[in-house]
């Protein structure tokens, strides 16, 4: 990991949940904050997070998929790319801008999630990234099983 990579958490979970666990274990200087409050004061404290980084690799589950996206809407520029777990692109505040984002974004998600369903989230995803890869599991939202699969030490490199 050359750039600075973060892991945001879902909405219900922490740094301290499997996702988040595996990563500050596997990858030392992956920056893995806790995060409460509204998607409102996420981003804040996101933004604060982050400043003075730039070449921004993200990986958001669930909610904080939904964050990474929001933030590298904001800041086209800083990101350098997105790996979306789940994310919480059905959420209601949420609507893609106005014209799609370049950041190269890998979107993994379970067919038997019912959470952020596949139906409701690719096709915001694909309004949202122009240059984005999906890959659709036999899973369901947590993606117990691909999440473990994924050659993360290959991704992050």
């Amino acid at each position: 990991m050359h750039a600075p990579t973060l892991f945001l958490h879902g909405l219900d979970s922490s740094s301290k949940g499997t996702k988040g666990r595996y990563f500050t274990e596997n990858f030392p200087d992956l920056i893995a904050p806790d995060f409460t409050g509204s998607l409102q004061e996420r981003l804040r404290a996101l933004e604060t997070i982050c400043t003075g980084l730039e070449q921004l690799v993200m990986i958001g589950s669930s909610f904080g998929g939904l964050m990474a996206t929001c933030f590298a809407i904001a800041h086209p520029g800083r990101v350098q790319r997105l790996i979306l777990l789940a994310p919480a692109l059905n959420f209601p505040e949420f609507s893609p801008p106005a014209s799609p984002l370049h950041t190269p974004t890998r979107l993994i998600i379970g067919r038997h999630d019912t959470v952020t369903p596949p139906d409701l989230v690719i096709p915001v995803a694909q309004a949202t990234f122009r240059n984005l890869e999906i890959i659709s599991c036999d899973d369901d939202h947590f993606l117990r099983t691909t999440f473990f699969a994924v050659d993360w030490q290959k991704l992050l490199a």
